[in-house]
């Protein structure tokens, strides 16, 4: 096939059609460049349940062995799990996933020993320029001895290893609707789970690559409509959905209502300042409400702003030590994951904080959900750097507003702030807005679309 490496590899992955963008062949040779940037002499491979997956991960492992390398593959997992064996077994990992993506697609999620991100500025580049160079004539022969490829069970130590690090023993009973999307979840959630005091109403829990039931994006507000349905005909406590690698969860209130993931952020990072004696930093994205960082500073600890992307949280986790990260995007980030990011882990705090009290979820999480937020908006654009130059044009110089260039542009006043950043991938600029109220949200909202769209 001819493939174009320039549509396939992103900032942070490999993602594309199969077999349209890419295939077995391409990657094996994905599997033999890995281990020559990353100088591996043992890795870790999983994938998730879309069809093309597990010959996919094969593909790899055989591109990785045939360079000497010995490859553990865990089969179907999380992408959270496969994070895990890295971090436990100490090897660089590649999970075979496409996240909440649609069937057609696939991709891999690289890191280095330890979860340690493996994107453009990490690796990842000098794996597209290999890859690129061999795709005519194959990877080079290599002298080595061909590596061993191996099965591993993980799912049991993985599930102990996330409830060694929250105690829900002593909550009281909570029930709980988890939408699997046909997901991961549907794998994970059951084992980490049980034994717990939880009445767990499955939802869309058989393994299922094509997604029958709704796309795997909790993010959509139209994929979580049959969670919020449940959640009230249960009467439940509160409702969980997974994306489809079950590295991101999102969370529904006993009203069936979302709740922001600002707010589960604000809410763990209380949890962790107060379980590390309330010190630590925490790292939050710059489109996080302003709550997050008043939260962290309340609870003793220090707020660090970074841009949006996990490359650039897990690299400050690194840097600064943080206890944990959060992003908007419902990805959340532990120390004590190896500053992976574990949807699962932040499911698990939730359940504990409103199971350690008596209230309902709506109440507890309002004290962390404190601003109205206009949540992210698309606007496809001819000229992404003129309509940023524009909006700039029109605040800079105002009384009282402050403009940065951290991620895009941010524009901040004393009761409202908005950032306005490109996408990497498509012509669109994302608009985040926050205001102290509605109206006001509605006003900045709509004054900065009318410049991005003009």
């Amino acid at each position: 096939m001819t493939a174009d490496l320039s549509q396939l590899v992103k900032a942070y992955d490999v993602r594309g059609v199969v077999p349209d963008q890419w295939d077995e062949t391409l990657a094996e040779l994905f599997g033999a460049a890995f281990v020559q940037v990353t100088g591996a002499d043992a890795i870790v491979t999983g994938h998730d349940m879309r069809p093309s997956s597990p010959g996919l991960s094969r593909a790899f492992a055989r591109g990785a062995a045939a360079r000497g390398v010995d490859v553990t593959e865990i089969g179907l997992c999380s992408t959270d799990q496969l994070y895990y064996a890295s971090g436990a077994f100490g090897l660089a990992g590649a999970m075979f996933t496409a996240s909440h993506n649609p069937a057609q697609y696939n991709g891999i999620k690289m890191c280095r020993v330890g979860a340690a991100p493996v994107g453009q500025d990490t690796g990842l580049s000098e794996i597209r320029e290999l890859v690129e160079s061999w795709i005519d004539s194959g990877a080079p022969t290599s002298d080595a001895t061909p590596g061993t490829i191996t099965r591993r069970d993980t799912l049991e130590d993985y599930s102990a290893h996330l409830r060694g690090l929250v105690d829900l023993t002593s909550i009281r009973p909570l029930k709980v609707v988890v939408d699997a999307g046909n997901g991961m979840g549907g794998h994970t959630v059951p084992t980490v789970f049980a034994g717990l005091p939880l009445t767990l109403v499955p939802m869309y829990f058989e393994l299922d690559g094509t997604f029958p039931n709704h796309e795997a994006n909790p993010l959509d507000p139209a994929n979580i409509v049959d969670l919020q349905k449940r959640v009230r005909e249960e009467d439940a406590d509160l409702g969980i959905a997974f994306d489809g690698d079950a590295d991101r969860c999102f969370v529904v209130d006993e009203r069936g209502e979302p709740v922001s993931p600002s707010a589960i952020t604000a809410l763990v990072a209380a949890r962790e300042l107060a379980r590390n004696g309330g010190k630590g930093t925490v790292i939050h994205n710059l489109i996080t409400s302003w709550s997050v960082p008043e939260v962290v500073r309340e609870n003793g600890g220090t707020p660090v702003r970074t841009r949006v992307g996990h490359s650039f949280i897990k690299a400050e986790m690194a840097t600064s030590g943080a206890i944990f990260g959060g992003e908007h995007s419902a990805h959340y980030y532990f120390k004590d994951f190896w500053n992976a990011d574990t949807g699962m882990l932040a499911a698990l705090h939730v359940l504990a904080a409103l199971g350690g009290q008596e209230g309902t979820l709506s109440a507890l999480v309002a004290q962390y959900d404190r601003y109205a937020g206009s949540g992210e908006i698309n606007s496809t654009v001819d000229d992404q750097a003129g309509r940023l130059a524009a909006i700039k044009t029109a605040y800079e110089g105002r009384e009282g507003i402050t403009l940065d260039e951290l991620d895009g542009l941010t524009v901040t006043a004393t009761d409202w702030w908005f950032n306005v950043r490109p996408s990497n991938t498509e012509p669109l600029l994302r608009l985040n807005a926050e205001a102290r109220d509605e109206e006001t949200m509605a006003k900045m909202r709509d004054e900065a679309l009318a410049i991005i769209r003009g």
